[in-house]
């Protein structure tokens, strides 16, 4: 599949006004950035099988003129925060590049087919529907499940042959999932049957075959470590410096995904006790040991971008007198490596629908600022930086209290 086009291919597709690789946008304002992050959505989906990238212009007239608009480095950062703000899932493969097109300055965002359709922005599967953009049908839906099924798929969509349907909570599917994963009028015309409705969220490998995903035993499964013995965070809390010292707490923590975090929140909630300051201020000042925020971040982030693939071993949360270290099995992934592990900008999803299931949740709210997060709350707070430890197989993270 290529990867970008020449300045003439561009120049063609902005002149065929009924191609269905091309969305025009005059600017950045008003609708268009919902119009256009339909557009996004709907070449990722690829309904036609075409295998081609489709291009979102901004700053080209329908009629494929440009419109003058002004090019900033603003603008393409914004543009560019499309894979990352949570409201396409999974998130889309773009490219955001400035380019000179009939004389003039435009934006250009570069999409790829999706590896594991269908792509939903904010609960609604849009499709290119020749050259205007529409909601797919239950039948275009189909067709999505079954390029994913027969295409190159991340672990977390393998199907469990030994797992069925029944081995799902339908009622946490029904109840809580779904409300949270669409729009309240999607789900209000939906006549989709129980299976359509795992198939299209990735829980099970497709409709006419239900068998479970890793997704769908992780986030909906009765009893995930039947089937994924790893799936759970062993958590030990050590009164000392070592892990020789005695150990003051201890709990596996597990369940669906939901239940798994929550439990999870629980545990670092109640360990992160108060400490009372009474002496730099005429008042008693309370705070907690380390800031939430960045356990929480942390946390979230060890339990989806572990490897579930070829290891029984969990994540691991040792807290110490001194520290907190937080270990996952399965080493950098994808365009993120050994070197640039942290820094800002280099994101990539060994598990993308399950980092799918935790923004629907509620546990994510934007992609690929975890770790940031954590770093500016550990900052604000008078924190030393996350130290990171990581090799092919393993990531610590480490927290340490202030001397």
């Amino acid at each position: 599949m290529r990867s970008n086009y020449t300045d003439e291919e561009l120049e063609d597709l902005l002149e065929d006004l009924e191609s269905d690789f091309a969305e025009r946008k005059e600017s950045w304002r008003g609708d268009a950035p919902d119009k256009g992050r339909q557009a996004v959505c709907a070449f990722a989906n690829d309904l036609p099988c075409r295998s081609q990238p489709g291009v979102l212009f901004v700053g080209a007239a329908d009629d494929g003129s440009p419109s003058g608009l002004a090019i900033s480095d603003e603008l393409l950062q914004t543009l560019a925060a499309i894979k990352t703000d949570g409201n396409i899932l999974p998130p889309p493969t773009i490219l955001v590049q400035k380019r000179i097109l009939k004389g003039k300055e435009l934006a250009i965002v570069i999409v790829h087919p999706a590896d594991a359709p269908p792509v939903r922005y904010k609960g609604r599967v849009w499709i290119r529907i020749g050259s205007r953009r529409g909601i797919a049908t239950a039948q275009d839906e189909r067709i999505l499940n079954e390029k994913r099924r027969h295409g190159d798929i991340p672990f977390d969509m393998y199907p469990v042959t030994r797992a069925t349907v029944g081995d799902l909570n339908r009622l946490l599917f029904e109840q809580e999932y779904l409300p949270n994963a669409f729009a309240p009028d999607i789900l209000a015309s939906n006549d989709r049957s129980y299976e359509q409705r795992l198939a299209s969220c990735g829980m099970v490998s497709a409709a006419d075959d239900p068998i479970p995903t890793i997704t769908g035993l992780l986030v909906l499964g009765k009893r995930p470590l039947d089937w994924i013995p790893g799936a759970y965070v062993q958590f030990l809390r050590l009164s000392g410096t070592k892990l020789s010292d005695p150990v003051s707490d201890e709990r596996k923590i597990d369940g669906p995904l939901a239940q798994l975090l929550g439990r999870l929140d629980e545990k670092l909630i109640s360990h992160n006790r108060e400490q009372i300051d009474i002496t730099s201020d005429n008042k008693e000042r309370r705070s907690p040991q380390y800031p939430l925020a960045a356990l929480q971040q942390l946390a979230r982030n060890a339990v989806l971008h572990r490897t579930y693939e070829g290891t029984n071993s969990p994540v691991h949360l040792y807290w110490f007198d001194d520290r907190i270290e937080f270990i996952s099995p399965g080493g950098p992934f994808g365009r993120v490596t050994a070197e640039n592990f942290g820094q800002p900008g280099y994101i990539d999803y060994r598990n993308p629908h399950l980092a799918d299931a935790m923004k629907v949740f509620g546990y994510v709210q934007r992609f690929g600022i975890g770790i940031q997060t954590a770093q500016a709350a550990l900052m604000n707070n008078g924190y030393s930086p996350v130290e990171f430890i990581v090799d092919q197989s393993t990531v610590v993270c480490t927290v340490r209290r202030p001397n």
